[in-house]
Order: structure tokens, then sequence, then C-alpha cells
């Protein structure tokens, strides 16, 4: 019976993977139905949901979570994934132009998702290179959708992306050490690891087909 409601909850998160994975990109990344945030408000309302409502990025700030608390220096890594992440963002702003750019956060999601189910014992000096390599990615994606905005809604923005990636990231981390030592057994993470890798085979596949037909 806990094996059949086990798959059963994964099952529903694939599906909603694929449900957003599938939808047109500004309403499945974007809190403000794909309109351009005009106040401060809302371009920290903005910042706080966009990486929510896409859960290919949900999902990668989630194993960057997890894979930092690996380690001792856990949470200067997370934090390094988030800063990594804005300065992306900053840079799709500022013009820099990546093409292609959704299939690396495809891909990055699936290395992600490999570490998490390998448990990978990742060195400081790798893992912070990989974490920020994914936060580059990641953030230039989820800058589309502020880029060419006013100061102060931009600015929000940014705030607002920083506070909500360092929560899930830093909550992610707490969640996956308590589940650790209460289980005594890497089978939970495990399964987390195959879910993200999930995620990112439905977002890779999704953006090949946009990419066919576009």
């Amino acid at each position: 019976m806990h094996d059949d409601a086990g798959r059963g909850v994964w099952a529903r998160v694939l599906m909603a993977a694929a449900a957003m994975a599938f939808a047109p990109p500004a309403l499945a990344h974007h809190v403000m139905g794909g309109a351009m945030p005009v106040t401060a408000v809302q371009g920290l309302l903005s910042g706080l949901g966009h990486p929510i409502l896409g859960i290919d990025h949900l999902a990668a700030v989630i194993a960057v979570g997890m894979l930092a608390a690996r380690r001792d220096y856990g949470i200067v890594l997370a934090v390094s994934f988030v800063l990594a992440m804005i300065a992306g963002a900053a840079a799709h702003v500022a013009g820099t132009n990546v093409p292609a750019a959704e299939i690396f956060v495809a891909a990055s999601l699936l290395a992600l998702g490999v570490a998490v189910l390998a448990l990978a014992d990742i060195g400081i000096p790798a893992a912070f290179a990989l974490f920020v390599g994914v936060g580059l990615i990641h953030g230039y994606a989820l800058g589309e959708s502020i880029a060419g905005a006013e100061v102060a809604p931009l600015y929000a923005y940014f705030v607002g992306l920083a506070i909500i990636q360092s929560i899930i990231a830093l909550g992610a981390l707490a969640a996956a050490r308590w589940l650790t030592a209460r289980a005594h057994s890497p089978v939970p993470l495990r399964l987390a690891g195959a879910a993200i890798i999930g995620v990112g085979l439905i977002a890779l596949i999704a953006d090949a087909a946009r990419a066919a037909a576009g």
C-alpha cells in the first residue's frame, strides 16, 4: 500500500511537471500572466512568484539545496547559487544573448537530478562550479520576463528573486538533512533525484517540441 501511494505521489508530480512544461512559457513562468511589471510591488511579486510557477526552476533550486546538504559549507554553496542566479538574470537584462537557453536549463536540471539520485559526494570546488554554472543558466532564463522593465520594478524583481530562492534552497537543505537523519536511508533522496530527472526530461522534450514547431 505504501509503495502504491508513493508511486501515486510521484506520478502526480510528473503529471504536474508535464502540464507546466508544455504550457505557454509566459503562463508557466510569469506571475503577472505575461505582463511586464510596472511598479515596485509588481516587480517584487513577480520575483517572488516567478521561480515557483516554473516547475523546472523550482526543481533546480530544491536539487541545489539537497546537494548542498551533503557539505559542511552547504549554506555558502546555496547562497553562491542564488547570487549566480541574480547575476544571470542581470546579464539577460543587460542584453547578453544565449541561444537555446531553455535547452541548457533542462540539461542542467538533468545533471542536478543525476547528482541527487547518485548521492554524489561532490567536492567543494566542483560543487561551487556546478552551483554557479546552474545559477547563471537559470537566472538568465528567469531574466527574460523582466528585461526592459523600469528601474523600480527591475530592482524589486531582483530582491524578490533573491528572497524566494534563498528560502527554497535553504529550506531544501534543512529538509534533506532532517530527512536523512530521521529515515536512516538514502531512498527518499534517491526518489527525489528521480523525480527531478523526470522534470528535466519533460522540460527537454517540451523545449525540443517548441523548437521544432517554431
